[in-house]
């Protein structure tokens, strides 16, 4: 079957073509650096890496770009309010989503560029579009014109009447069309600010994505990814800016939106007092734990968080690692007569979790149904391993299968997901000191030590993995 995707702009499922033969270009718009990552964004990012690890199993090149706004309103704002230069709380936080991101499993984009390293590129598409006649400047603001752009709003299916009659924008006499939207502000005092043809000032928000998006893939990459709630404006904004620069040639192929994140069945919000951040989640909750959760409905629907639902994706997280670990059990046991029924019925259960794993996953990425091929598969292997508790061929390579697929979802069923502990502070500090100690070993070449306090720490339930990215720990429960 082929891999058949949601197309936000055409408003149907398409079957997936790549612009270039078994490559994948994406684009997926990246944390605003202001606080930690909220349980919505997270949502985002864990459903277009799971996307991402798909087409890599499906043996595709994947070109993985993913931003940081790290100069915006909001940081400025909160920059003031921590008395901290917005630049460097840009940076904290920049810092602060990779831990998050590391605890859900999410693998590092291929790139992560920064709109701050990107001004040159962001002033000179601001030129070509006041050169066409799409922008215009009013005392060292830049607009772009929405009204010259004939297909405003095809992304979204509003009309500029319907935007106009509904807008919710502050007035500026200064603007041709309410709608119109910043490329370029004026200076501010205490503001960071560049240089440019009209004065100091900074990027709006979504010319950084068409800059970005742009140099690290090119006009027409395969997709555009982000959450439903950028669908208009930001998205819709990106397409005309883009579009109009490169004089109507397609900005990107497939636009991709998850559905929205409620909390007990109310939008998250601060004046609710049913926000919070990813980082207060995994204080309570392994990172794998929420990731199956995040996981379980498709993207496409809206999906509601609370903790009885929690509870229930560490249950079903659980059985799977239960049925690995049962089955590793048994094929660490001393060899026992193999029973050809069951050998052939475990092969068999393999190879239909296969295909209905590919099944759901080629028909718009539906994880919720993935998991269903998990499970039945578990299923098997746990009465298999009941009925014949023994090493085995067939169960060998039924394990291998659930731990394959579970990989392509971003689980690693041999190691149960870390949990916090009391005194958990403490333990972070004794362990970041043996972790330097274990570093200091390696460098010297000392592998016999290095392994031994890697073993002498296993035996006490902490797992010391290398990794490309460094040595990292969790606790085994």
């Amino acid at each position: 079957m082929s891999l058949k995707l949601y197309n936000t702009m055409t408003r149907q499922k398409e079957q997936f073509q790549p612009r270039e033969s078994g490559k994948v270009a994406m684009y997926v718009c990246g944390p605003t650096t202001y606080n930690f990552i909220h349980v919505g964004n997270a949502r985002m990012f864990v459903v277009f890496d799971m996307i991402r690890r798909y087409f890599m199993y499906k043996g595709y090149d994947v070109n993985y770009v993913q931003n940081f706004t790290d100069v915006d309103d909001k940081i400025i704002k909160r920059g003031n309010e921590e008395g901290m230069e917005p630049l460097a709380l840009g940076q904290k936080y920049i810092a602060e989503y990779f831990k998050d991101a590391l605890a859900l499993n999410i693998l590092p984009a291929t790139v992560h560029p920064k709109a701050t390293e990107h001004i040159p590129e962001m002033i000179g598409i601001i030129e070509g579009l006041i050169s066409s006649g799409l922008a215009y400047e009013v005392d060292g603001d830049v607009y772009f014109a929405v009204d010259r752009f004939p297909n405003y709003g095809k992304l979204s299916g509003r009309t500029l009447d319907d935007m106009k009659a509904g807008a919710r924008v502050e007035v500026d006499k200064r603007k041709h069309h309410p709608m119109d939207f910043a490329l370029w502000k004026n200076a501010k005092p205490g503001e960071p600010s560049w240089e440019s043809p009209w004065g100091k000032g900074r990027p709006g928000w979504h010319i950084e994505c068409t800059a970005m998006s742009l140099k690290y893939l090119g006009a027409g990459f395969d997709i555009h990814g982000g959450g439903g709630d950028l669908v208009f404006p930001h998205h819709e904004n990106e397409i005309a800016q883009t579009e109009g620069y490169l004089n109507g040639e397609t900005f990107a192929h497939y636009w991709m939106h998850n559905a929205f994140l409620t909390i007990n069945q109310e939008k998250m919000s601060k004046s609710l007092g049913n926000f919070f951040t990813t980082r207060e989640l995994l204080e309570k909750s392994a990172g794998e734990v929420i990731r199956f959760y995040l996981l379980g409905t498709h993207y496409r629907s809206p999906l509601d968080f609370d903790d009885q639902n929690l509870v229930m994706a560490q249950k079903g997280l659980e059985r799977l690692q239960t049925s690995i670990r049962l089955a590793q059990q048994a094929l660490e046991r001393e060899g026992s007569s193999v029973n050809e029924r069951i050998e052939a019925e475990l092969f068999q259960a393999g190879k239909d979790a296969r295909e209905a794993f590919g099944k759901a996953m080629d028909d718009d990425f539906n994880s919720a149904l993935a998991y269903a091929a998990l499970f039945e598969l578990a299923k098997t292997m746990n009465g298999c391993v009941q009925e014949n508790p023994g090493p085995s061929k067939g169960l060998e390579e039924a394990q291998k299968t659930l731990l394959e697929l579970g990989g392509v979802l971003g689980f690693d069923l041999l190691h149960p997901a870390r949990v916090p502990v009391e005194n958990d502070e403490i333990l972070s500090q004794v362990m970041e000191v043996v972790m330097q100690i274990r570093s200091r070993t390696r460098l010297k070449k000392d592998w016999e030590m290095a392994d031994f306090i890697r073993d002498a720490l296993k035996e006490k339930g902490i797992i010391i993995e290398d990794t490309p990215q460094g040595a990292r720990w969790q606790i085994k429960k």
